[in-house]
């Protein structure tokens, strides 16, 4: 009777113990998925900025654009492949800003052939590119594809009009000509349309009084430069010294600095995952040792009698040890059950045109469960050396 009971006891403190694992587990994987989707975000942001120097009005220039003619100049700049003019909108003017980790909804325009130089890789769901010299056509991100819910040859109002719309708002109707595949990046959110049609929205932009004054024909937001493929960030960081020294009215940011400022903003969502898997250290860990200890006390005797009967210390060692780690592991395979169900239907449940949240990749799923199950591991070493270690004299004389 005292050894059902107390089999039944240490049953229900594995369970407990267990549990404990379970929600540092649970929690691990959810902000695990939360930092894993962040960083693709940011990954894709940093592939782009990696491979191009950005360039811009200068700091403090009351003019917001820049001349084409600079173009031509930065051209001129020792190794400087290419340089493209670009424009970009808001999609959904005036809309009430929503808390998210993705990117708004913009419209893109930039010429087409842009893309061979760029490291961030697109493919097509469906249809094509833009035609070089095309007007009224665009490409949709999946994500403000699904929003709009729209196919190939389908049309699409650009930008979006808000119901507050002012008098003077214009917007323009494009024929849809491709459908992006899934980044988990910023061109999931982009509509793509060409640099004429880019011009068209920048002049619609301006205040009424300005849409004659300002010849949009010739001027850009800015100016995206290339050097050949392959160039390090570390050279693309020299031309962008060489750009501010050489061609005057611009300001060519180093790809340097863009790209450390994005890793460091991952790094915060990662400190929080290595805390919550700080707290199941702390949590599931002391859970692990407590009821190993317990173990081992409620089964001196037995501990006693497998020593007097000729049983290695290596083997009662590995007893408690797998015990321990068989707890563990359940305990991840559990918890990261539970946390990967609660990222599947937070993803579910977001709105249309809203990236997703979280993001579980096999990588964090090694992580949560391999933690799990080394957690519990190393909680019971010493309660297994301690049972390892009993004196079997002792231990049946107590008993």
């Amino acid at each position: 009777m005292e050894i059902t009971r107390n089999l039944y006891r240490h049953r229900l403190r594995s369970f407990l113990a267990m549990s404990a694992i379970v929600i540092g587990v649970m929690a691990l994987t959810t902000t695990g998925a939360l930092a894993e989707n962040f960083n693709s975000l940011l990954g894709g942001v940093v592939q782009y900025y990696r491979a191009n120097v950005q360039v811009g009005p200068p700091v403090g220039q009351a003019a917001s654009f820049l001349p084409l003619t600079k173009i031509d100049e930065i051209r001129q700049v020792p190794e400087v492949a290419v340089a493209f003019p670009t424009y970009d909108f808001s999609a959904k003017p005036g809309s009430a800003s929503v808390v998210t980790f993705g990117f708004p909804d913009t419209i893109v325009a930039s010429d087409p052939t842009e893309a061979a130089w760029s490291y961030l890789k697109t493919s097509y769901a469906q249809g094509h590119a833009i035609d070089a010299d095309s007007s009224g056509e665009v490409v949709l991100g999946s994500t403000i594809d699904r929003e709009f819910n729209k196919r190939i040859g389908d049309t699409i109002d650009l930008p979006v009009k808000p119901r507050d719309a002012p008098a003077d708002f214009v917007n323009h109707t494009f024929s849809v000509v491709g459908i992006l595949n899934l980044t988990r990046t910023a061109p999931d959110t982009f509509a793509y349309i060409n640099i004429t049609d880019g011009q068209m929205l920048l002049k619609d932009s301006l205040p009424a009084a300005d849409r004659d004054a300002i010849d949009v024909t010739k001027v850009a937001q800015g100016i995206d430069v290339y050097a050949k493929s392959g160039t390090p960030i570390s050279e693309l960081d020299k031309i962008a010294d060489r750009i501010n020294s050489q061609v005057p009215g611009v300001r060519a940011s180093k790809p340097s600095d863009l790209v450390n400022s994005f890793k460091q903003r991952g790094a915060i969502l990662n400190a929080i995952t290595a805390a919550a898997a700080l707290l199941a250290l702390i949590i599931g860990g002391l859970a692990v040792v407590k009821t190993t200890f317990i173990a081992v006390a409620e089964r001196v005797r037995e501990i006693g009698l497998k020593k007097a009967a000729g049983v290695g210390r290596l083997k009662i060692m590995g007893e408690f040890l797998a015990e321990a780690t068989l707890i563990g592991f359940l305990g991840g395979v559990i918890g990261y059950g539970l946390g990967a169900l609660i990222t599947i239907l937070a993803n579910a449940s977001t709105p249309p045109g809203q990236s997703a949240l979280f993001l579980i990749t096999p990588s964090l799923t090694i992580l949560a469960i391999g933690f799990a199950t080394a957690l519990g591991a190393v909680a019971g070493v010493l309660p297994a050396w301690r049972a390892a270690h009993l004196d079997p004299v002792v231990a049946l004389r107590n008993e």
